[in-house]
């Protein structure tokens, strides 16, 4: 499987954030996890439906999103 196939929107799931294959497991949660300092292992006994490829591709999906251009604006 590659990243698009494993990282999933759909507006009838989780308000249409990235899923991990159509789960109720967002792409958010998953870096959260990271961020906080939780291994992979941690996270895969926490979801245990989830694959190490998952997290792979989470991570690749989240390093995508930052190629993408952003510009801020001031809201008056």
């Amino acid at each position: 499987m590659t990243t698009i196939e494993r990282i999933t929107i759909d507006p009838a799931i989780c308000n249409g954030k990235p899923v991990i294959r159509g789960k109720r497991i967002t792409a958010q949660t998953i870096l959260e996890f990271l961020a906080a300092g939780e291994s992979k292992e941690s996270i895969l006994k926490q979801y245990p439906t989830l694959e190490p490829e998952d997290i792979d591709a989470v991570l690749r999906f989240a390093a995508g999103m930052m190629e993408n251009n952003y510009t801020i604006k001031q809201m008056v």
